[in-house]
């Protein structure tokens, strides 16, 4: 299970909120949850898209309040933005639906910056909506229409939107601005966006991860660095300077169809990349694409880790040592990076949402969202809906943590649960065990033994369903209670 920090632990306590739907969480058992194909992961909860707000399902986000803890879940649609309170998972609230602000259309992408959302679509109008993401935290009989708090008319269509949190600057990219390029907006004042310049040397970006750069390469270290995935490259740009920002790198690789994303290595040593069509025009399964960015000016492709499926790649994002991917046919796949140089890649979980195939095929699973504190999982189902799922594995945040951790791993099984709980793993500096709902109200303890030989029993017939946390000294688990 997720090692847990205490903040994490602080906000898992506050104010629970309760849901109007009779969820029941699906456990990974035998290899199926709900139906869908499953290896270490669990689904809280499922949304179908006629519940929320209709449309076919798309991007989606997530941001946690400032001012509760709450967790909160933003899933893009053909036809708007829904927004869901999923502090506890398995009775995730769908708080309600922000229109378009154009006609309806597939692509929809949303980013978060200083507590608001920004919205961009491939309608030829829709230009950029800020919604205000307070306002989640005050939503009575849910679900309501929400009404956009600004909007940026600067461009009119836009395929993606990335945002440097750091800046306050957006990144609009596959809009009808700079050739399809890079359309900077500063955004330091969410409600009054201005324009801020833009980048088209290399014509249409994708998709953009833009950062300020951390990594070994001195030259650009502190510099705002956009990584581009522009169609037959990946496309490295210098955007410090908006009135002046210089390309540092464009790199193609044998083998490219389509370059459509990637995401940076924690410490910005490596950008790992997904092309979306070269399982359709070479035959080969899903591969996802390693590349050196140790040297900005000169980064080069190590290589790929390719899937024991076809299915095609779309989005991928990287948290720790794990890669979260969402791959249409595949569904969520996990894979754990032991090693980028040489390549030593393992899938440890998936999901699959379309059980029947793998086929190459543009349907499934559109973004896998991995960033929630918690460990939730939001994952987009394109034609059926949103999934909320959790990791039974256990997740290693940081390589430090992975090689600093002297705690043993606190098992809990089964999990879901319905009448017992039985635990295993207590550390031996553990005095007690204790279980806490979310509300913060301690149900159950039981002093801790001094020798750990055998399991630990937890009576949970009589509680209400839900999620709980379980506390043993500074180890922590997540319990689902049906």
């Amino acid at each position: 299970m997720k090692k847990i920090s205490t903040l994490l632990c602080v906000s898992w306590l506050i104010a629970f909120l309760t849901s109007d739907f009779n969820a029941t969480a699906q456990p990974c058992e035998d290899g199926l949850s709900d139906g869908n194909l499953c290896l270490n992961v669990n689904q809280y909860k499922f949304f179908p898209s006629a519940d929320i707000g209709g449309g076919i399902i798309n991007d989606n986000w997530g941001w946690v309040s400032p001012e509760t803890g709450r967790e909160y879940a933003i899933q893009g649609r053909s036809n708007g933005t829904s927004f869901f309170d999923v502090t506890d998972p398995v009775n995730a609230v769908y708080l309600g639906n922000l229109p378009t602000h154009d006609f309806e259309i597939l692509w929809r992408d949303i980013k978060v910056y200083n507590n608001y959302a920004f919205v961009v679509a491939e309608s030829s109008a829709h230009g950029m909506q800020v919604f205000d993401l307070m306002q989640l935290d005050n939503v009575q009989n849910p679900p309501v229409q929400f009404e956009e708090s600004a909007h940026y008319p600067g461009f009119g269509n836009a395929h993606n939107v990335a945002i440097n949190e750091e800046t306050g600057y957006a990144y609009a990219v596959g809009s009808n601005t700079y050739a399809g390029g890079l359309h900077f907006v500063n955004i330091q004042d969410p409600l009054n966006p201005l324009p801020a310049g833009g980048f088209e040397e290399d014509g249409y970006t994708h998709d953009v991860q833009v950062v300020v750069y951390q990594g070994p390469d001195a030259d650009y270290f502190g510099s705002e660095i956009a990584f581009a995935s522009n169609e037959n490259t990946v496309t490295i740009v210098d955007v410090t300077n908006k009135d002046n920002p210089q390309m540092l790198a464009r790199e193609t690789y044998e083998g490219y169809a389509y370059t459509h994303q990637g995401w940076l290595t924690e410490d910005h040593r490596y950008f790992l990349v997904n092309d979306e069509l070269d399982e359709a025009n070479f035959g080969h399964n899903t591969r996802t694409y390693v590349w050196n960015v140790e040297m900005l000016e000169a980064p080069y492709l190590v290589g790929f880790f390719e899937s024991s499926i076809p299915s095609i790649d779309h989005n991928l994002y990287i948290k720790g040592q794990h890669c979260y991917q969402a791959n249409y046919t595949g569904g969520l796949r996990v894979l754990r990076l032991n090693s980028l140089e040489p390549i030593d890649i393992e899938e440890v979980a998936y999901y699959d949402i379309i059980p029947e195939h793998n086929n190459v095929q543009f349907t499934g699973s559109w973004n896998a969202y991995p960033f929630l504190p918690s460990g939730t999982i939001i994952l987009s189902n394109m034609t059926i809906g949103m999934h909320i799922l959790q990791p039974d594995y256990e997740v290693v945040t940081s390589i430090e943590e992975d090689q600093e951790s002297q705690l043993p791993r606190l098992v809990v099984y089964p999990n879901p649960a319905r009448d017992v709980v039985w635990v295993r793993g207590v550390a031996e500096d553990a005095e007690h065990l204790a279980l806490f709902n979310l509300a913060g109200q301690m149900v159950w303890q039981q002093e801790a033994r001094r020798s750990h030989e055998s399991d630990y029993e937890i009576p949970v017939s009589g509680l209400p369903g839900g999620m709980y946390l379980l506390r043993a000294g500074s180890q922590s688990a997540r319990i689902i209670i049906q």
